[in-house]
């Protein structure tokens, strides 16, 4: 009996309901083109609600334990098989693991985002790998891994969090002080910039370079006077302006269509310059 072909997965493990629900979803990266992945959602430990025509506040215990909370199982399935089990093992053992892991994420990224835009939900918020508490990467046959089993798997330890230089300049909890304590206020710039960085690292283009032109647009006009204003910050915001009228431009064409590459590399290139000038400005800011 001919062995079944065996499929790469990784799998990850996340302290909340993701969002999408329970299921398999095929992934193409176009209606005509083959399957790339499938992704199968598991929900894990839901905590029991039941329904009721009255809600009435309840006294509460000190001290009480931790809620329970729902768990979800995600696990990214490549749709192309292995030549055989011996490719299968030797992926395993010599492939970067890691950067599977970095890859299969944004195919979570892009099944939230895709939750967001059917169920007009704002706050299901995208994933990273550090988020997860637990993560697996391996092969098996296709029933195997879509029911949550496998011929063989490796779980990826953790990579201690460290202090990068970036953090150490910018001091985010100096600044967060400042930020509740009202001796600062966020940008308008900033939201759609966050947003412009995630929509980019997940491959959604269109949005990102129109989330990009809003962030830059109202960082030239923010970055540009009161006490964000220097001799640096002037040099800064002269050349976001320049950058804005390429990136707007971008943006009118993603308004109905794919960027091409070159309208892609303004995006980012003005993201990152946005980013450049609002860690600048972090890094000397007026709270200091």
């Amino acid at each position: 009996m001919a062995e079944p072909p065996q499929f790469r997965f990784v799998q990850f493990e996340f302290p909340w309901a993701i969002g999408p629900p329970d299921g398999r979803y095929v992934v193409r990266e176009h209606p005509e083109a083959a399957p790339a992945h499938v992704l199968v959602v598991r929900t894990l430990g839901a905590p029991q609600r039941h329904r009721l025509r009255r809600r009435r506040a309840r006294a509460a215990a000190p001290e009480p334990p931790p809620a329970p909370v729902s768990t979800s199982r995600v696990t990214v399935i490549g749709a192309q098989p292995f030549a055989g089990a011996g490719q299968a093992q030797a992926w395993l053992e010599d492939g970067d693991l890691r950067e599977l892991a970095r890859h299969a994420v944004t195919v979570v990224n892009r099944a939230i985002a895709a939750h967001r835009a059917a169920t007009h939900d704002p706050l299901a918020r995208d994933v990273t790998p550090d988020q997860a508490m637990v993560t697996r990467a391996g092969y098996g046959d296709g029933d195997e891994v879509a029911d949550g089993r496998w011929r063989e798997a490796r779980q990826l330890d953790q990579e201690p969090a460290r202090e990068t230089r970036r953090s150490a300049v910018l001091r985010p909890g100096e600044r967060l002080a400042a930020l509740l304590g009202a001796r600062e206020q966020t940008l308008a710039c900033e939201e759609p910039s966050l947003a412009a960085r995630a929509a980019l690292d997940g491959g959604r283009m269109r949005s990102a370079a129109i989330l990009t032109e809003a962030a830059l647009r109202a960082a030239v006009a923010e970055l540009g006077s009161g006490d964000s204003h220097s001799a640096d910050m002037s040099r800064r915001v002269a050349e976001l302006a320049e950058l804005h009228t390429t990136v707007a431009r971008v943006a009118e064409t993603a308004l109905l269509t794919e960027p091409d590459e070159s309208g892609r590399a303004a995006v980012r290139k003005g993201l990152e310059r946005l980013e450049a000038a609002l860690r600048a400005r972090a890094a000397s800011g007026p709270w200091r």
